[in-house]
């Protein structure tokens, strides 16, 4: 069975997370657009992290089955996007983020939050989710 909506959304916020994505949050626009239910943001480093996290979150959405309707700026890797219909991921080079401001867009939708956590777990990988 397919992923879809939330847990796309989740699947891939974990991928990003697995690359070392900053700032990840989750936006929930059901309501607010017909564009899309949720957007997934989050940052890199630079343009090479930016593709590495694109290409990774791709490749793990894939294992479960599901591919990209579209996919645009892995030609310059400052800002990519993959189109999942109801998800749209948005990787970006932290400047181009701030540029942008995508959360300030849509300030009226609900936030999600990704955390990481590696207390009371020896240094292992712990990750929370927030709504």
């Amino acid at each position: 069975m397919s992923l879809i909506g939330r847990d796309l959304a989740l699947k891939a916020a974990e991928a990003a997370l697995q690359k070392k994505a900053q700032n990840l949050v989750v936006l929930e626009l059901i309501g607010l657009t017909v564009i899309a239910d949720y957007f997934v943001i989050c940052s890199g480093e630079s343009t090479t992290q930016v593709r590495a996290i694109a290409d990774f979150i791709e490749h793990e959405l894939m294992l479960q089955g599901v591919r990209p309707i579209g996919k645009e700026g892995f030609n310059y890797g400052h800002w990519i996007l993959l189109d999942y219909g109801d998800v749209i991921i948005h990787v970006f080079e932290r400047e181009t983020r701030d540029y942008y401001s995508l959360e300030k867009l849509w300030m009226d939708a609900k936030t999600i939050e990704f955390h990481e956590d590696t207390s009371d777990m020896g240094g292992k990988d712990k990750r929370a989710v927030y709504s």
